[in-house]
């Protein structure tokens, strides 16, 4: 396996690919394939490319995958960050 990981390294190299994109491709694929062998579901998927659930969905996101959802804060939140009043001393 290190010996054919190796070779693909080297024909990266040889390339016109970045390192950057190298490893996009390789985070999309990897998702894309513990997503395949869980069938589907996120969690399973998260365990086994040993990352946290928040952290795949949103590569999921970002890579336009599955059914990846978006960030997003909760009401309570939302209410505590709202801008509040000057006190009027």
């Amino acid at each position: 396996m290190k010996e054919q990981f190796d070779v693909l390294v080297e024909h990266l190299l040889d390339g016109t690919i970045f390192m950057e994109q190298a490893i996009e491709l390789l985070e999309q694929r990897m998702i894309e394939r513990a997503l395949e062998k869980s069938g589907g579901k996120q969690t399973a998927a998260s365990k086994l490319l040993g990352i946290h659930r928040n952290t795949m969905q949103r590569k999921m996101v970002q890579y336009g995958l599955g059914n990846g959802r978006p960030r997003r804060k909760t009401a309570a939140r939302v209410r505590r960050t709202a801008k509040r009043k000057p006190n009027a001393a």
